[in-house]
């Protein structure tokens, strides 16, 4: 997958990581973390769980990306110590 295709990729599943969520990210933050959830999902999907790959901009792509970018938001707040999510109502 290209580099520009990965960054979109990315970018759209930080954004719906952080809406998924509910993170207090800055928007810059939540794509670097969406791109770094899709190179962990990424990962995941194929060497792991060898079910799909991100390699694209398609559907499958994005699910398995802002999959990553969520668990990739959830170890950076454990690692942190930060409450960052708002609470759910």
């Amino acid at each position: 997958m290209g580099f520009i295709a990965r960054i979109v990729v990315g970018a759209i599943a930080g954004f719906l990581a952080s809406q998924l969520v509910r993170a207090r990210e800055g928007l810059l933050m939540m794509v670097l973390l969406g791109i770094v959830g899709a190179l962990v999902g990424g990962f995941v999907a194929t060497s792991v769980l060898k079910i799909g790959s991100v390699n694209g901009i398609n559907i499958e792509s994005i699910v398995i990306a802002t999959l990553g970018a969520i668990a990739v938001v959830f170890v950076v707040h454990l690692a942190t110590g930060s409450r960052g999510f708002l609470p759910r109502r």
